[in-house]
C-alpha cells in the first residue's frame, strides 16, 4: 500500500481512544525571541511522552489474532520501545523489545514497566537487527519497525491532521526526522489540505542521513549527539520517497542550537522536550531568516529526556549567556578574604552558587591561594561590574571561558 491523505483521516478515527489528542498550543515569548509567529505540537504529553504511540498503535492493531497471540517485537532505544510496550499492554498482546545494551537504565525500566520483555544486546540499533531476526524466526514474532512501515507513518500523521485542523493560518511546517515516519506522514496530509504550505525537516548536523540520501549523496553519519531521537543510520525504505517528493527541504542544526532550544523550551514557555523534540526549535533559532515574520507550526515530537542531561543543559545555558559566570580570584592566605570576596559580589547584586578555596594544587606561593567562584548574574554586564568591583578592591580577577566546573 502507499500512504494516502484518506488513510491517515482513517487513522484519526481509529486511534479515538487509543493516543491523546495532544494541545497545539502558541508560543508567545518564543515567538518575539526567533521572530515568528510560532505554535508547538505538545506530542511530548502524549503517551510515554513521545507521538511513536500514534503509529505503534495503527501497526499493531493491524495484525491478524493468531500474530498477536505470538507477540510483537521490534528494535528501539527509548520512544518507539515504551509506545509498544504501553499499547502491547493494553492489547494483551507479548512484546519483546530489543535494547542497545548501553540504553540508560531508566529507558529499559520504563519499558519493562509495560510488561515487555526488554533483550539487551549490541552498541547501536543497527547491532540489534541480528538478534531481533533470529528471535523473529526462534518465535514467529511480528516486526514493528520504528518507521520503516506504511502504518506507522499513517498514524504519525495523524499528528498533521490535528495541527491543520487547529490553525488554518499556517504558512510553514517543521517537523524533526530521524527515519522519516513523522514527516512523511505529516507531509502526505499537509500536501492535501494545504498544497501551499511550505514543509522542512529537521535534522542534526551529525546524523544528516535523509538529506543525503534524498540528495543522492553517500551517507556519512555519526558522533554523539544530544537528539538521540534522531540519530538514524539508515532512513526508511517507504519513508524516502515520500520525503523527497512533500518535503521542501531538509535544514541541518548543531549541537549547540539543539542545547539552546531544549533549554528556552523549559525557560520561556514552560515544556520540557528532549533533544530531539526540540530540534525544530533548534531549526528556528539556527536558521531564523527562513522564518522570520512566518505563521510557524513544530511538533515537540518527545519528552523522554535524562533529569541529570535536563540540568546541565540549563546550567550550560545559563553560563553562556553570562546568567552563570566562573571567577577565579588571587588572594593572600589570611583571614577576611572570604569575607571581602563575598561583600563584594553581594554589593553588586550577584548569588554564589559555589566557591572553591585551592591552597594545594596551583603553583602559587604558600602564602597566597585562589578562590574560583561560580555566581549567578543577570548576564555579561552584571559580570563586568562584580569583576570590577573586585578589582576597585584589590584583588585579581579572571573570568573562566570554560563551565568545566559549573
Amino acid at each position: 500500500m502507499s500512504v494516502s491523505a484518506q488513510d491517515i483521516r482513517q487513522a484519526a478515527s481509529q486511534l479515538d481512544g487509543h493516543v491523546i489528542r495532544t494541545p497545539f498550543v502558541d508560543a508567545p515569548m518564543l515567538s518575539r525571541t526567533l521572530g515568528c509567529d510560532l505554535s508547538l505540537k505538545l506530542e511530548n504529553l502524549q503517551h510515554t511522552s513521545s507521538f511513536k504511540a500514534r503509529g505503534a498503535y495503527m501497526a499493531m492493531q493491524a495484525l491478524n489474532e493468531d500474530a498477536k497471540r505470538r507477540g510483537v517485537i521490534t528494535m528501539s532505544a527509548g520512544n518507539h520501545a515504551q509506545a509498544i510496550a504501553y499499547h502491547a499492554q493494553n492489547m494483551g498482546i507479548p512484546a519483546v523489545i530489543v535494547m542497545p545494551a548501553q540504553t540508560p537504565f531508566a529507558k529499559v525500566s520504563r519499558t519493562r514497566s509495560y510488561g515487555a520483555e526488554v533483550v539487551l544486546e549490541g552498541r547501536n540499533l543497527n547491532e540489534c537487527e541480528g538478534t531481533v531476526n533470529k528471535l523473529i524466526e526462534e518465535r514467529g514474532l511480528s516486526l514493528i519497525h520504528p518507521y520503516d512501515n506504511e502504518l506507522v507513518m499513517t498514524g504519525q500523521g495523524t499528528a498533521g491532521l490535528e495541527m491543520l485542523t487547529d490553525r488554518d493560518d499556517l504558512e510553514v511546517l517543521l517537523v524533526p526526522i530521524g527515519g522519516g515516519g513523522l514527516i512523511g506522514g505529516i507531509a502526505t496530509i499537509a500536501r492535501d489540505m494545504r498544497p501551499n504550505l511550505k514543509i522542512y525537516g529537521v535534522q542534526t548536523e551529525l546524523y544528516p542521513t535523509m538529506k543525503l540520501a534524498v540528495s543522492g549523496q553517500e551517507i556519512v553519519c555519526g558522533g554523539e549527539t544530544l537528539a538521540e531521537g534522531i540519530a538514524v543510520k539508515k532512513p526508511g525504505g517507504v519513508t524516502k520517497p515520500v520525503v523527497e517528493s512533500l518535503v521542501d527541504d531538509i535544514l541541518l542544526v548543531n549541537e549547540q542550537s539543539l542545547e539552546w532550544a531544549v533549554g528556552a523550551l523549559i525557560e520561556q514557555q514552560r515544556i520540557v522536550a528532549e533533544g530531539a523534540g526540540a530540534a525544530g526549535i533548534a531549526a528556528l533559532y539556527q536558521h531564523r531568516e527562513i522564518f522570520a515574520g512566518k505563521r510557524v507550526g513544530t511538533v515537540i515530537c518527545g519528552g523522554n529526556i535524562d533529569p541529570r542531561l535536563l540540568a546541565s543543559i540549563l546550567n550550560r545555558n545559563m553560563a553562556s549567556d553570562g546568567r552563570l559566570a566562573r571567577l577565579r580570584i588571587d588572594i593572600s592566605d589570611e583571614p577576611g578574604m572570604l569575607a571581602a570576596i563575598s561583600s563584594s559580589i553581594s554589593r553588586c547584586g550577584g548569588n554564589i552558587v559555589e566557591i572553591y578555596h585551592q591552597r594545594l594544587f596551583y603553583d602559587v606561593p604558600a602564602k597566597l591561594a585562589k578562590i574560583d567562584a561560580v555566581i549567578e548574574t543577570r548576564g555579561p554586564d552584571h559580570v563586568d561590574e562584580i569583576i570590577a568591583d573586585l578589582r576597585g578592591a584589590n584583588f585579581q580577577v579572571q573570568q573562566l571561558d570554560d563551565s568545566s566546573g559549573i
